[in-house]
């Protein structure tokens, strides 16, 4: 049988679960993945753990625990999901120390309502790295407009960063920028910047979800199910650009490591288009594709990898965007869309999550 997760991962696709939970981990399914299917990370956000914690029963000792210690609804939404994380940090430990520190991460993300607030995320980055305490954790940060300077001086610092809800090249060319800021104030610092490790996370299927829904408007849908890959292909292109430069040159003399282009929501929103279209339409090396438990199956089963399939597409991928402006759709605007709906779907999650804590909280006490 061909292990097509496999051949993704020796095109140099690190390959990342989008979920973790207090039952994935007890069990032992997220330590089963990485052995069989090849995965090397993680990343979770609220929805996942508001799901999570709807399920089941994995989280009601803790609560009992925390309910008869008085803690508030807020504090609780730090302290659950950090245990999850620190045990994920553990379980993917073997693969940190086998990459040197390239993989084996697993992220976790800022409280989202603190988005548009640079200094509350710089600090809620900091409480977090110091409560979970492991090297191999990320803090995701939204790439906002305001959390561009979080980004710097988060990794000045000498914390490592997933940039989260990424959508624009524009804004993707600014994150690559605050990375190299926050490494030249890191070693300034005085920090070993070998150990700093950052990720971007370019969202993909959202892209086709909002640029599909206006060409149905246009009268445009042949072009439909296209712009999510073209997008993400010319940011690669736009990484390879920016990591040529003289500028990253230096940090990598002083051994600096990339921001590997992270392709996250991968899972397909249309059932007419293919389900692994995100994974096997983006293999490029030095690269991370986090995916959904379904779209992984999916891979494992009948993804088809062919091997680099972004190199040689940036001429296409500019004349397809040249073809959305000719039909009417304003990137600009639906990338300005697509920002703020992220900002607010993860603000409506984390407020479910603490709704359901408390009630959880109410109901152990």
């Amino acid at each position: 049988m061909t292990d097509n997760l496999k051949k993704l991962s020796d095109e140099g696709v690190s390959i990342w679960l989008d979920d973790v939970s207090r039952e994935r981990l007890r069990t032992g399914n997220l330590a089963a993945l990485v052995k069989d299917k090849h995965i090397v990370g993680v990343t979770s956000n609220p929805s996942i753990f508001a799901s999570a914690l709807s399920k089941g029963d994995a989280y009601d000792q803790q609560l009992r625990e925390l309910a008869s210690r008085g803690v508030g609804v807020e504090e609780a939404a730090r302290t659950i999901p950090s245990v999850d994380i620190r045990w994920a940090c553990d379980v993917l430990r073997p693969v940190y120390d086998r990459t040197d520190g390239v993989d084996g991460r697993v992220s976790i993300e800022v409280d989202p309502r603190l988005a548009r607030n640079t200094e509350a995320t710089i600090a809620e980055a900091k409480a977090l790295w110091w409560q979970v305490d492991r090297p191999n954790l990320f803090i995701k940060i939204p790439a906002t407009r305001e959390g561009l300077p979080a980004i710097t001086a988060t990794l000045a610092e000498g914390i490592s960063v997933n940039v989260t809800l990424i959508f624009s090249l524009e804004r993707y060319g600014e994150v690559i920028d605050a990375y190299f800021a926050g490494l030249e104030q890191a070693r300034a610092n005085g920090h070993d910047i070998n150990e700093i490790e950052s990720v971007a996370s370019f969202f993909v299927s959202r892209v086709d979800t909002e640029i599909d829904k206006r060409l149905e408007k246009l009268g445009k849908p042949e072009l439909k199910g296209k712009a999510g890959v073209a997008n993400a292909r010319l940011a690669y292109e736009l990484y390879e650009r920016k990591f040529a430069s003289d500028r990253w040159k230096a940090l990598a003399d002083a051994g600096a490591r990339p921001q590997r282009p992270l392709w996250a929501s991968t899972g397909v929103k249309d059932p007419a288009l293919p389900d692994t279209l995100y994974v096997t339409e983006l293999v490029a090396p030095g690269t991370v594709n986090t995916m959904p438990e379904a779209t992984l199956e999916a891979a494992a089963d009948h993804g088809v990898v062919t091997g680099n399939t972004i190199a040689g597409t940036y001429e296409a991928a500019h004349a397809l965007f040249a073809e959305l402006k000719a039909a009417g759709v304003d990137y600009d605007d639906v990338v300005r869309v697509l920002e703020d709906e992220g900002v607010d779907k993860f603000e409506v999650s984390w407020n479910q999550l603490l709704d359901t804590i408390k009630a959880e909280l109410e109901d152990k006490a």
